[in-house]
């Protein structure tokens, strides 16, 4: 692999944050003794300094391909990031604790890509999980997401019909009567003759239907409505009037010569 020193001093030495940082003692690849060594984790990248101010750093360290693993050794707190392959280096690193160490095994072992590529593979399953559902009995099949439906938290209830409303709704003096007591939708039964209900009982006269003015009449009307408040109580009157006198004249017929 064929790297680009000044743009590795740059980015061992810039502001990026890292994922790790601290001093480790670096066994020699041809000598065994350790070397104090300051370590930074960027990415996939160890970079090691001679000093923690240090502008460039000595070597660096890829980890791809690699495990990272404990080892035997005189030093305590010793591990070993492996590479494959016969004529591959062992690097043999020592921390000064138990909990340093720990914590460079764990940081370095999620370094590398392949780690990463096998999160994402782990959260893309755990996503198609939720969104589709684990795999049920019948073969490994999945619901669509077309097929799910809500289903109500509390005990099922039937759906409440409201009353249906008449098809001609029933008019006084013109205007529509709205009415919510049972019964009070169904139109009064006209097929009986003689002019009784189906009890025998005499029904009262039929109302007179609402007149319509003339042009001129509406005219004078909405004029006189327009110069009286009284307008209201004057028209109801006239109409209470002559249902009066209507309903006089039907009783006075029912009562005969």
């Amino acid at each position: 692999m064929k790297l680009n020193e000044r743009s590795l001093a740059f980015y061992a030495t810039c502001d990026s944050p890292a994922d790790n940082a601290g001093f480790l003692y670096k066994r020699g690849e041809r000598h065994t003794a350790y070397h104090r060594r300051w370590f930074v984790l960027k990415g996939n990248m160890l970079f090691y300094f001679e000093e923690r101010e240090s502008r460039e750093p000595v070597g660096v360290i890829v980890l791809e391909g690699c495990t990272v693993e404990l080892c035997d050794s005189a030093e305590e707190f010793t591990f070993a990031i492996r590479f494959g392959g016969t004529k591959s280096r062992t690097y043999v690193l020592a921390a000064e604790s138990q909990a340093a160490m720990e914590s460079w095994v764990k940081s370095l072992s999620r370094a590398s890509f392949d780690y990463m590529r096998l999160v994402v593979r782990e959260l893309e399953k755990q996503l198609e999980e939720m969104r589709w559902g684990p795999a049920s009995g019948c073969g490994g099949c999945r619901q669509s997401p077309g097929s799910w439906k809500l289903k109500p938290s509390g005990p099922e209830r039937s759906p409440e019909r409201l009353p249906a409303l008449p098809a001609i709704l029933p008019k006084e003096n013109g205007c529509a009567v709205w009415n919510n007591v049972p019964g009070a939708d169904q139109l009064p039964d006209t097929s009986s003759c003689g002019g009784h209900d189906g009890e025998g009982n005499p029904r009262p006269p039929p109302l007179p239907p609402r007149r319509r003015a003339a042009s001129s009449e509406a005219g004078s009307a909405r004029a006189a409505a327009g110069e009286s408040p009284s307008t209201f109580c004057q028209l109801h009157e006239q109409y209470g009037r002559e249902v009066a006198r209507l309903q006089q004249d039907w009783l006075e017929k029912r009562r005969g010569p």
